[in-house]
């Protein structure tokens, strides 16, 4: 799946010089955490979340007064928070660097990037203007969506062994030379040896995991470390 797949295309959207009141008010009222900013030509131009209106001087959260002696870089920085605190428009708080996507951004790509800068919501932009928006509730979403699917469509025993030899052969996972897997009637049981517990966690999950598996019977043993001399 990829992110045009799941975006919200519902958009609420502020121009830089929305008051930070409406800001709010809009978020308030329409229960969403962040929004979007734009210019004119619906271009992304900085984005506003909760964070941005966590501090501030009218609810007495602003940061307080600067302690002597600052240096240079902390002077500019208490700066920028004045800003934020202080600020009476969207091109004043708005946070400016914007993580953006595309329409075939792969779901994976999106997840990771959320990942990497902890950050909830990516807007999904073509040709530079703004179509969507991908939070994590959409993830969410697109995991039930997928369940929903795959309930559907059971596999068949030989699909369901060979999706599972697939799977270690991608993961990597070091099964013994006479290990075996057998499916019966959506019975998985799994034979021979496996190199660690977590190997042996990972190929049960991976099996009950697949639709169409009604059971797991788990025989593997865990293979003794093999002991390399010099």
């Amino acid at each position: 799946m990829r992110a045009g797949d799941i975006m919200s295309e519902r958009l609420f959207k502020v121009r830089p010089e929305t008051s930070v009141a409406d800001i709010a008010q809009t978020m308030v009222e329409r229960q969403i955490s962040a929004v979007p900013v734009v210019d004119a030509e619906d271009r992304v131009v900085g984005i506003i979340t909760e964070r941005d209106l966590m501090r501030r001087v009218e609810i007495g959260t602003a940061p307080g007064p600067a302690e002597a002696d600052l240096t240079f870089s902390e002077r500019t920085s208490r700066a920028a928070a004045y800003v934020k605190s202080h600020g009476t428009t969207a091109g004043e708080i708005m946070t400016p660097k914007v993580i953006t996507v595309g329409r075939d951004t792969p779901l994976m790509e999106v997840a990771d990037i959320m990942e990497r800068w902890r950050i909830k919501r990516v807007p999904v932009v073509e040709d530079g203007r703004l179509v969507g928006i991908v939070s994590r509730l959409d993830l969410v979403r697109a995991l039930c969506i997928q369940n929903l699917n795959q309930s559907r469509s059971p596999l068949g025993d030989e699909e369901i062994a060979a999706k599972l030899r697939a799977e270690i052969e991608r993961e990597g996972w070091q099964l013994g030379p006479t290990s075996k897997i057998s499916v019966f009637e959506g019975v998985v049981h799994l034979f021979g040896s496996i190199a660690s517990v977590q190997e042996m966690k990972a190929l049960l999950t991976a099996a009950r995991a697949l639709p169409g598996v009604r059971d797991v019977q788990n025989h593997l043993r865990i293979a003794e470390p093999r002991i390399e001399f010099v």
